[in-house]
């Protein structure tokens, strides 16, 4: 396999992860990094041995010397560092949440495929290990056609402690954790013809919402609800699972906490144990996420290297945005939405 080359751009707290599982991956190695502060870029530079270092993406680009560039900010500057990739035509990762508007990821897609380059979103909780193992199962037909589901992330972590912007947007858990689950939703059962949500902000020292709701029918047929919640407090923590119940026409998969798979059908019940691997770089509880982000990077170089399509592609990824925007506007008004009528 020829060795790519990429850019990173964007230093923060996430972006750490990223570059341990650059340094794992297969086939890629990242060349150059960018972050307007200068602290920010020396602490990643010098943690990864990265000489090449911007505090401009311009001069980055103009520069040159990478096969892609990892777009890893916070989604103010996507649109812009998106279609400045599209414009060097330099293919792209970018980060969750795509975009601020679905208008806005829409144009980010577009200007990407008029360019004739690859674009995927970071939206890594569909690689995590025990993600995949329930799609395996389902895949295997463990139960039938399935015909409801659910999807739950609910928990009290701090999340603002390490990032602690996410306490002053006007929109918080569906945007920055739903989008996720959402997108496992869609993974599992299937894209969503129309959805109904509700919100609520239990924190009162935040802005946004902090549980939500969702109840998605799927093309498919089937229903299933996503629920979402940052103010639920537990006798274990189950901080950063997703828990899954899938109902089918000839068992049942449910994905319980500390990663348990278990699958009852004809032949009795099995429970598999589906942990994710903790990485030599990773720490508990993050490594199912940390996992997470060395597959789906993975996923990104190999589909390069075959000049394939990759599962989270831009255009994909709209499906999901188009999801969050929907939940927003029922939550906001109380009605149903009609999911494709968005991206009509």
């Amino acid at each position: 396999m020829t060795e790519l080359k990429g850019a990173l751009i964007g230093c923060g707290f996430f972006a750490i992860n990223q570059m341990h599982a650059w340094n794992d991956v297969r086939g890629a190695d990242i060349v150059a990094i960018c972050d307007r502060d200068p602290e920010r870029l020396k602490i990643v530079g010098d943690q990864f041995g990265i000489e090449r270092r911007y505090s401009d993406a311009e001069a980055l680009f103009a520069d040159g010397g990478f096969d892609f560039v990892d777009i890893a900010t916070t989604v103010e500057s996507h649109r812009f560092l998106v279609e400045m990739a599209a414009r060097n035509k330099v293919p792209a990762i970018c980060q969750k949440p795509f975009a601020k508007t679905l208008s806005d990821a829409t144009a980010m897609v577009e200007a990407c495929r008029n360019a004739g380059i690859p674009l995927m979103v970071h939206e890594n909780f569909r690689w995590q290990t025990p993600i995949q193992a329930v799609r395996t199962a389902l895949d295997s037909n463990a139960i039938g056609t399935p015909f409801w589901g659910r999807f739950s992330f609910r928990s009290a972590y701090d999340v603002f402690s390490g990032q602690p912007y996410l306490a002053d947007g006007e929109r918080f858990i569906i945007e920055d954790l739903g989008i996720h689950t959402l997108d496992i939703a869609r993974y599992i059962l299937g894209d969503v013809r129309s959805l109904t949500a509700r919100t609520k902000r239990v924190n009162p020292r935040i802005k946004g919402e902090d549980v939500a709701t969702i109840l998605l029918d799927h093309e498919s047929g089937a229903t299933s609800v996503v629920d979402v919640s940052y103010a639920t407090r537990l006798s274990r923590e189950p901080f950063p699972e997703t828990l899954i119940e899938l109902d089918g026409a000839e068992g049942t998969i449910r994905l319980t906490q500390g990663y348990g798979l278990e699958i009852t059908n004809a032949k009795g019940t099995t429970t598999t144990d589906v942990s994710p691997k903790l990485l030599p770089w990773a720490s508990r509880p993050w490594h199912n996420i940390q996992e997470s982000v060395y597959a789906i990077q993975q996923h990104w170089v190999d589909q390069l290297e075959r000049g394939a399509e990759h599962s989270t592609s831009g255009a994909d990824n709209l499906k999901t945005f188009a999801l969050v925007e929907a939940a927003y506007d029922s939550a906001a008004g109380g009605q149903t939405i009609d999911v494709g009528a968005m991206l009509r």
